[in-house]
């Protein structure tokens, strides 16, 4: 076994925001332009259920709505920036991958047409599945990976929208496996899509690189 196996091997590391992977990119949100309070997850944690869902139903909202411009745009970045800040507290996380919120991220995942806001949201999802312990038994997990298989194979000769995106995919796939593990049997909104592999492979025999 000590021949086999060295120490380095049965450490996991995270895909996203690993600095040995690729420099994790500083997240600040201006309160003055987010229209939600900017709740600690201390605050998030310690929320009645009433509360909690009237917060969530306002972020939702607002991801909901159309960037009928610039200043749309920018307050949707701002609010995703917040949710970046929140997303790595390991309850927050577990709460808002099972909650509303999560559907909503991946709606967005396909349907915004800002590639910025794209690209965060791809950030928030991959920072939810990193942080996320526990993951309820209907998180639509599997059409999140279908959605980002997709822009990686649509966007395959673009080496920076495959860094944004791959990381994600890679924390997707990872929670799935130890959800799995840890609970014995498969979910049907768990199942990977065979597409989410052989775009993996692909991208590994072009060069691009995951760790875990």
């Amino acid at each position: 076994k000590e021949l086999i196996y060295t120490e380095s091997d049965l450490i996991i590391t995270p895909i996203i925001d690993n600095p040995k992977i690729m420099k994790p990119m500083p997240v600040r949100f201006d309160l003055k332009t987010l229209h939600v309070p900017a709740h600690s997850a201390e605050k998030l944690l310690s929320m009645k259920d009433v509360d909690w869902n009237d917060f969530l139903q306002q972020i939702c909202s607002l991801l909901d709505s159309v960037e009928k411009n610039t200043g749309a745009a920018r307050s949707k970045l701002n609010l995703l920036y917040y949710l970046c800040t929140v997303a790595v507290h390991k309850e927050v996380a577990s709460k808002l991958m099972s909650s509303q919120l999560f559907p909503v991220l991946i709606q967005q995942l396909r349907a915004a047409v800002n590639w910025d806001i794209r690209a965060k949201v791809t950030r928030v999802i991959g920072l939810l599945a990193l942080h996320t312990s526990d993951l309820g038994e209907n998180v639509p997990v599997s059409e999140a990976i279908t959605i980002l298989t997709e822009l990686i194979r649509e966007n395959f000769r673009n080496s920076k929208l495959k860094q944004c995106l791959l990381p994600t995919l890679g924390e997707l796939l990872y929670l799935i496996a130890s959800q799995e593990e840890k609970k014995e049997h498969r979910r049907e909104c768990w199942v990977v899509p065979l597409a989410a592999y052989t775009v993996l492979m692909r991208c590994l025999r072009e060069g691009v690189k995951l760790f875990h």
